[in-house]
């Protein structure tokens, strides 16, 4: 199966690229391959001042090799074993502070002892809360999380609002999304709980898939949606000071970013997440009752984002 993954994989990387480039209109993503030390290596591409899109990346990697000390560790194996990696990763930092920020990764691993997962997520962090966004947002992905199984977007979604989280700033990064991790197939888990969400890897599979295709289709509509709002000084400061926290959240706690640095990853296309500019305020404090603090006051775990109540809020 694992040539069926990087086929759909390369080609998911083609048609994202695609999509982003005619709904942006203003500018094309430049490739860089490269080769991974271990085995391997990965497709590289970034895109830079578009119309909508002031930085974007869409990476995607194919590698092979040894179980390192540092992966052995992670993932609690009991001895080395060769293992291939592979996966695409996303993030779209705009020009707009009205047009969100959005990533995606998903991606898949395989041992030579034939143990194997697959992981992944997409999550939206918007400059300003715009709430019928991110209930449209996570009704997109609960949709497909229900053609898989009952309980993936609850249990996902749940997962997405504990893992994309700044405990320093006691703030999620954004909206969340959903996230997932070692999802195996059946026979392979090790624990109840696990054993509950377990499918087929076939099942499993088409699930992960999905959620890759769903990419385009959601980001396209929420750049034509918002790309042409209007915004003045005040909004742009604001997107620099969140951009700030992405900063912070990537590097301080993201543990792909983490794992990968200490790992001698590929450290362009690791730090490909980053935007070009961002900014620190000290002790920055939004006034009372401002978009600003309407937003800070969204940056909560557990919010219902499928309630009826915020569907129609916007800003």
């Amino acid at each position: 199966m694992k040539e069926n993954i990087t086929q759909f994989l390369t080609d998911l990387q083609n048609t994202i690229c695609a999509a982003i480039e005619q709904a942006d209109g203003g500018a094309t993503f430049k490739e860089d391959l490269w080769q991974h030390h271990s085995g391997g290596g990965g497709r590289t591409r970034v895109f830079a001042n578009g119309r909508v899109i002031e930085k974007g990346g869409v990476n995607f990697s194919a590698v092979h090799g040894q179980t390192s000390d540092a992966l052995v560790k992670q993932m609690k194996l009991s001895q080395k074993a060769d293992f291939f990696a592979t996966g695409v990763s996303i993030v779209m930092h705009p020009q707009s502070p009205i047009v969100p920020i959005i990533h995606m990764n998903i991606r898949y691993f395989e041992l030579s002892d034939g143990t194997c997962w697959f992981g992944g997520g997409i999550d939206l962090t918007p400059h300003y809360v715009n709430t019928a966004d991110a209930c449209w947002f996570h009704g997109e992905l609960k949709t497909v999380c229900d053609r898989h199984h009952a309980e993936y977007y609850a249990k996902f979604k749940d997962w997405a609002d504990h893992y994309f989280y700044i405990p320093h700033r006691q703030e999620t990064r954004g909206v969340g999304g959903i996230f997932f991790d070692y999802l195996k197939p059946k026979g392979q888990t090790n624990n109840t709980a696990a054993e509950a969400l377990a499918k087929t890897k076939d099942e499993i599979f088409a699930f992960w898939r999905e959620i890759g295709e769903s990419f385009a289709p959601i980001y396209v509509h929420l750049m034509q949606k918002n790309a042409a709002l209007p915004y003045d000084e005040t909004q742009k400061q604001w997107q620099m000071l969140r951009r700030g926290r992405y900063v912070e959240f990537n590097l301080a706690w993201d543990r792909g970013t983490k794992f990968g640095l200490e790992t001698n990853g590929r450290t362009e296309s690791i730090l490909m997440s980053l935007p070009p500019v961002a900014n620190w305020v000290y002790d920055y404090q939004p006034a009372a009752n401002s978009p600003e603090a309407a937003t800070l006051a969204h940056l909560k775990k557990g919010i219902d984002w499928l309630s009826d109540s915020l569907r129609g809020l916007g800003f």
